[in-house]
């Protein structure tokens, strides 16, 4: 096995991505690309014609696509970048061993960027990552500190006809902005500069688990912003050396909000902020509608203001984000006036502020949901269940499709049916439908003007296409 290479060797030597076109491995090559080495990669969505619009992109941007057959592993000095969770049976992870190419993980490669940047910014927490990453992101851009971010989902603002899916950004080296993941334990591997902590609630793992996991990130930030209305959270920060707190509710917050000055729309909102340290107030306009992404709003200027931007400054960037692909993406109203909404939520909480948002509004909401595994699902469905049964209520409907699934071993003897039931048995009205085609068709069938559509899940680029073609259908 080779040695591990440093950072400056990492760009001299030819990298390889088994799945490069998933949510956590493009924007990493689109980091490494832009930085000079050669990418090259494969991916089950390209060879079996999904998303062809994204493999596009990919090849004019210079990366080289190849069949997942493992013909695009030919030297030893390949490093091949895969999923932890990818299993040795895959031909390319197969052909690795027989080459003996260094193997690393996605969170592996994407530490090694963050620890040996100037400073690394991480944003951690089971909801709400790739919005903040966005936002603080775009807060360093427009005011001029030009960072290198790595998200998980599409950021509208740095979007271009040559780079139409830029989860990344290619910055400069001293400031490098990054969501971090705890569902893998990953998020052992970093060392922020400035570490934000979002939220902590029940995803992939148990929450004695969370609890540890958060409490040792923070204790490894140099500053700390930690959200005070989040009481798993607040309870954390003892761990942090140094700390900034942010909040809608608590009136100790460092950063927050003044009492009764939060305006709310249907698709945008408007605040004022406060800066404790010194009183100012600040108005703030978000083109994003939700209190949770009010307070995504507070996380980011939290963490700017660590990282040396005034308070003033990041919220008047803020009027100018256009958000994320896929977080409460707006597809379209139709001629009579059913509106389809796009959306990663995909776990308990993600999926309780999608609805509370709808819920702030008149019209009937029809939720469509798609698991993002079996083993999620059978971890969090009791929680899931809930959600959906006492956000949702009237002339509500929720409908799921069978989990998505991509092959491997995955025990999939328990699926949608249960939640389900669970939906059903705490009052609320829910349908399983296996087949996602055949959901179309049930939505088409029984929407109605006024309705929400909002489409949920994860881990599934062709959501959004799903998204697309039903609005097209209803319009």
């Amino acid at each position: 096995m080779n040695d591990f290479p440093t950072p400056d060797e990492l760009l001299t030597r030819p990298f390889f991505f088994v799945g490069i076109g998933g949510s956590g491995m493009l924007p990493l090559a689109q980091i490494l690309r832009g930085r000079g080495a050669i990418v090259a990669g494969s991916d089950r969505s390209f060879d079996q014609g999904h998303s062809p619009e994204k493999f596009a992109a990919l090849e004019r941007q210079g990366f080289t696509l190849h069949p997942q057959d493992g013909s695009g592993i030919v030297s030893r000095d390949q490093i091949v970048v895969a999923s932890a969770a990818v299993e040795d049976t895959v031909p390319e992870i197969a052909r690795a061993k027989d080459f003996e190419c260094l193997r690393l993980t996605r969170a592996e490669l994407n530490s090694i960027l963050f620890n040996t940047s100037g400073a690394g910014l991480a944003v951690a927490g089971t909801s709400g990552k790739s919005t903040v990453t966005g936002m603080l992101g775009w807060i360093l851009h427009a005011t001029g500190r030009e960072p290198t971010i790595m998200n998980g989902a599409v950021m509208t603002n740095f979007v271009s006809p040559e780079r139409p899916f830029a989860s990344a950004v290619v910055g400069g080296q001293s400031l490098y902005v990054s969501e971090v993941d705890e569902s893998d334990g990953s998020i052992a591997l970093y060392r922020p500069a400035v570490g934000v902590l979002l939220n902590v609630s029940l995803d992939h793992k148990s929450m004695e688990e969370l609890r540890q996991l958060f409490g040792d990130y923070l204790a490894r930030s140099r500053i700390a912003v930690v959200n005070a209305d989040d009481a798993e959270a607040l309870a954390l920060l003892p761990h942090a050396r140094e700390a900034i707190t942010f909040g809608i509710d608590q009136a100790k917050a460092q950063i927050g909000v003044v009492p009764g000055s939060i305006a709310e729309g249907p698709m945008r909102q408007a605040a004022l902020v406060v800066d404790r340290h010194d009183g100012g107030e600040h108005a703030l306009r978000l083109g994003l509608p939700g209190r949770h992404n009010l307070s995504n709003a507070l996380a980011a200027v939290a963490a700017a203001a660590a990282a040396g931007v005034p308070v003033a400054a990041a919220v008047e960037a803020l009027a100018g984000f256009d958000g994320l692909s896929r977080r409460f993406e707006l597809i379209g109203v139709s001629a009579n006036g059913i509106t389809v909404i796009d959306d990663f939520g995909h776990n308990p909480e993600k999926c309780a502020a999608t609805l509370r948002t709808l819920k702030a509004h008149q019209g009937r909401i029809l939720a469509f949901f798609q698991p993002h595994g079996y083993g999620p699902l059978r971890q969090m469905g009791d929680e899931l269940a809930e959600t959906f049964a006492n956000l949702l209520d009237g002339e509500d409907r929720v409908i799921l499709s069978d989990p998505v699934y991509f092959g491997g071993t995955v025990d999939r003897s328990e699926g949608s049916e249960r939640i389900v039931r669970l939906i059903e048995q705490a009052g609320g009205a829910a349908e399983h439908i296996p087949q996602r085609a055949d959901v179309g068709d049930r939505l088409a069938q029984i929407a109605r003007p006024g309705d929400r559509i909002v489409v949920m899940g994860a881990r599934d680029d062709t959501l959004s296409g799903f998204a697309r073609e039903l609005y097209q259908r209803l319009a």
